[in-house]
């Protein structure tokens, strides 16, 4: 006979459910209210089931253009996901030897995980109207902005991503065994023959961990491209804007196609790494391979 579980187990267990209730309900309540029907509302009864409000979103609601805020976000995400990953995975491989001011470098990359995201947009927008102010000044014709979605609005974003990719990478390299390396120079291969062919095989899982970082943060991220992203806007942007006055559930359907954006990200990046653990298992590491 098993012993009975304490009177404490269950009271936790209770306070978890609840706990996680209350995190996931509204975001499973929206997903299910985006599929009201024609003449639903904002909250239920549900009014039939349709997905009337989801073909309504990219038709335009209102003066906002919900079609190019997607297209607008999802090239900026891509963006600052390849840059994250460059910056990420160079910075992690210099930082493996010591060279002076690495610890303030390293301190001052990841200072804005501390910062309120509010602080570093303004910080970024007043860098650039400073920049606009002294281009006028000495006479710029025709100037009128250098912000913009690929000039503040990424580096906004950058200011949020990057220090997760380095933390990773820094994770990464701190327990790489240098005597690869070390072998691979020692049968002739050139530097960029070790990284591509010793380096990159072992760390790639944790390569595309960095992108999948790099896109989501990017793609849901409000604060720093409130006052940072130009005249433009981002699909979080607009979506705040909605909130105040669509009374129908097309802005439900919009939050159900974004979430659905960031699940395919990360559902495609888990598969990715599993799928490159598994060959590993299978076949050993590709580190070495194409070498000779």
């Amino acid at each position: 006979m098993g012993e009975s579980r304490p009177r404490s187990f269950y009271f936790l267990a209770a306070f978890f459910i609840a706990y996680v209730l209350f995190l996931y309900g509204p975001m499973f309540a929206i997903y299910v209210l985006s599929f009201q029907g024609p003449d639903g509302g904002l909250t239920f009864p549900m009014n039939g089931l349709s997905l009337t409000w989801f073909g309504k979103v990219f038709s335009g609601t209102g003066i906002v253009d919900i079609g190019a805020a997607f297209k607008r976000s999802l090239e900026l995400g891509l963006v600052v996901m390849v840059l994250t990953v460059v910056l990420s995975v160079s910075a992690g491989m210099a930082f493996r030897k010591p060279f002076p001011g690495a610890s303030v470098l390293f301190y001052a990359a990841i200072a804005s995980l501390i910062m309120p995201s509010i602080i570093t947009s303004l910080g970024i927008a007043l860098e650039f109207r400073l920049f606009d102010d002294v281009m006028i000044k000495h006479g710029a014709e025709g100037w009128t902005t250098a912000m913009g979605l690929f000039t503040s609005g990424l580096g906004a974003h950058l200011t949020w991503t990057l220090p997760f990719g380095l933390l990773i990478m820094f994770a990464i390299f701190n327990r790489f065994d240098g005597r690869l390396e070390e072998a691979a120079r020692d049968l002739g291969a050139t530097p960029w023959q070790t990284f591509r062919y010793v380096v990159l095989p072992i760390i790639l899982p944790s390569v595309v961990g960095i992108g999948l970082f790099g896109f989501t943060l990017s793609w849901d991220e409000l604060a720093r491209s409130s006052q940072a992203i130009g005249s433009v806007n981002t699909l979080p942007l607009e979506l705040q804007g909605l909130t105040t006055t669509v009374t129908k559930p097309d802005i439900y359907a919009l939050g159900t196609i974004t979430s659905g954006v960031s699940f395919l990200v990360i559902f495609s990046a888990l598969v990715i790494i599993l799928v490159l653990r598994a060959r590993q298992r299978r076949h050993g590491s590709d580190a070495g391979k194409g070498m000779v």
